[in-house]
């Protein structure tokens, strides 16, 4: 039995038992049993589904189902951005334009309808990052916080992991964007117009701040050139 189907034939029993994360799987000696694989082939297989995040192997415990998250493609993304980048492609702007796309299609049904709570949560995350400008601080985590809780009101857990897997990915190659940042005072009156947008019920108006925000970036990348893999094996990009 090759190892693609019985990689394919284990995801089909976690389907068919309706596991979630975190539920046992069948031993070893019964997945052998169940599907007619050496001991060896289902190890291999069970390795493979864990470095796709569909199973963890507790040595000593047994195989259950894992948590199935997106960790895996930010690695790939981020990998294949940065080799890219190194190779004199515009794979940086590649990556912007996915996650402008992820961001400003759904912004539209959020216009008027986010609710009261989040509302006073995103001013509260703004006038911090106001302060931070002010202080020279950097706005990395409060930028994420306040995207993060924009999309919150869709109530969409599968929309909220890709965007914050595109945020990682993208964040984690910033280093390689040319050009001078943007003035942090211009970042924060970005987000105080997306947030007036959505609070009106202004949908198109949403839709323009928000891709007007990544405007800064598309204009540094567009004068990035390439830099040399220098950092460590260990260091994060």
């Amino acid at each position: 039995m090759v190892a693609w189907d019985l990689q394919e034939r284990i995801k089909k029993l976690v389907l068919d038992r309706r596991l979630g994360s975190g539920d046992p799987l069948p031993t070893e000696q019964e997945l052998m049993e169940l599907l007619g694989a050496s001991r060896n082939s289902v190890r291999e297989a069970l390795k493979a589904l864990q470095a796709m995040g569909i199973v963890e192997i507790r040595h000593g415990f047994g195989t259950y189902v894992g948590p199935m998250s997106l960790a895996p493609m930010i690695e790939g993304l981020t990998f294949r951005t940065v080799a890219g980048h190194y190779r004199g492609e515009d794979s940086l702007l590649q990556l912007l334009e996915l996650r402008e796309a992820v961001e400003s299609g759904p912004i539209s049904r959020l216009a008027g309808r986010i609710p009261a709570p989040d509302l006073v949560e995103l001013d509260a995350l703004v006038d911090r990052m106001e302060r931070e400008a002010a202080q020279g601080a950097g706005l990395a985590e409060t930028d994420r916080a306040f995207h993060a809780t924009l999309y919150r009101g869709l109530d969409n857990v599968l929309l909220s992991e890709v965007l914050e897997a595109f945020w990682d990915a993208f964040h984690r190659v910033r280093t390689d964007l040319g050009g001078v940042a943007q003035d942090p005072q211009v970042t924060c009156r970005q987000h105080r117009e997306i947030l007036d947008a959505v609070r009106s019920g202004d949908a198109a108006g949403a839709e323009q701040a928000i891709r007007k925000h990544f405007g800064n970036i598309r204009t540094r990348l567009s004068t990035t050139t390439p830099q040399g893999p220098h950092r460590g094996h260990n260091e994060r990009v």
